[in-house]
């Protein structure tokens, strides 16, 4: 099975859905991206182990390939395993205090028992005494002995549930990297974007700009995904050098980019856009170990604000428009949504 080449003009989305059609694969959202991925990518190891499936893949065999390569979709069933096992160690422990509990009320109760004994007139006799003691003491030792099994095995189990809990916050860390870029990935970009408009935000002062590399297919069909997957992370790597550390960055999938600015102005987020537009546009694509000069590349970018949307997915749709008005106006150029002009052409090359 060969990886299907987008055209121009053709929606990638239905592009997709036929794919998965032709395959008999269950529309499922995990699924959908893993095609669009293997439609799409640079990840030559993910194209090639996709193809290996065959027509009529299983769904084990797909998770089995998403796992690998988009660990955003299932690493969520790792995180809940390890909220289980966090779980089952919690009903460990309180097991061993309510056993605790236990032997201390039995011991109580012997205490409370040889007390009334000693108490009465027939355990005057030193040999009721002895005896006494002798249960006593040994009470006691099985008490302490029981006592400190108990400790022990609470700090065993104390210690396991710090190791499940770093653990868990690994899981959760993961399942928002981008494996090939280690920006945030689409599931952390929702997240941040759909914030803005949460009430935990104000919707004010915040900017979206998309981004797209140009003629990033030629680059893979030129020098191979390899080189690709490089022009992924020379671009993730500007782009992040471009913006101040506490800006969100994203790769949302393929060769597109997203930023989400918080406290800016239009103008501020337009220099923004336009710091980074000609940071990728000045930054050669050379690989100094084996002499490889691919030139250079460029993006082409839409910006849209949060207060001219209506919620993530209209400022996100906007700013797409944007960003595709600046593919089909020459690329390398920077586009802005507007209410009154919808889109408004800035820094074309």
């Amino acid at each position: 099975m060969d990886q299907l080449e987008n055209v121009d003009g053709i929606d990638p989305a239905s592009t997709v859905i036929i794919k998965m059609r032709e395959q008999g694969i269950s529309s499922l959202p995990r699924n959908y991206e893993l095609v669009y991925q293997f439609l799409n990518t640079s990840n030559a190891a993910l194209i090639r182990e996709f193809a290996a499936l065959g027509g009529r893949p299983t769904q084990s065999q797909l998770d089995e390939v998403g796992r690998k390569y988009l660990p955003h979709h299932h690493g969520m069933s790792a995180v809940a395993q390890t909220r289980e096992r966090i779980s089952d160690e919690m009903q460990g422990v309180i097991k061993l205090v309510k056993q605790d509990q236990s032997a201390l009320r039995k011991y109580s109760n012997l205490l409370g028992e040889t007390s009334s004994r000693m108490s009465d007139g027939d355990a005057s006799s030193s040999e009721v005494l002895r005896g006494l003691v002798k249960v006593l003491s040994s009470a006691t030792g099985d008490t302490m002995e029981k006592g400190g099994a108990v400790i022990h095995q609470m700090i065993e189990r104390a210690k396991e549930m710090a190791q499940l809990k770093a653990e868990l916050e690994e899981y959760k860390r993961l399942a928002t990297i981008d494996p090939i870029t280690r920006l945030s990935n689409r599931r952390a970009f929702d997240e941040r974007l759909s914030a803005i408009y949460d009430g935990r935000q104000s919707g004010m002062h915040h900017a979206l700009i998309v981004a797209d590399i140009d003629h990033f297919k030629t680059f893979n069909d030129t020098y191979g995904h390899q080189v690709g997957d490089r022009v992924l992370c020379v671009a993730a790597a500007v782009m992040k050098n471009a913006l101040d550390k506490d800006t969100f960055l994203a790769r949302t999938g393929g060769e597109e980019f997203a930023v989400i600015l918080h406290g800016i102005s239009l103008e501020q987020a337009i220099g923004t856009a336009e710091r980074i537009r000609l940071a990728i546009e000045s930054t050669p694509l050379k690989n100094h170990h084996d002499g490889l000069d691919c030139g250079s590349i460029t993006m082409s970018f839409g910006l849209c604000m949060a207060t001219d949307a209506t919620g993530p997915e209209d400022v996100y749709r906007k700013a797409d428009a944007a960003l595709y008005e600046s593919k089909g106006s020459g690329r390398n150029q920077l586009n802005i949504h507007t209410p009154k002009t919808s889109r408004w052409p800035f820094f074309k090359r």
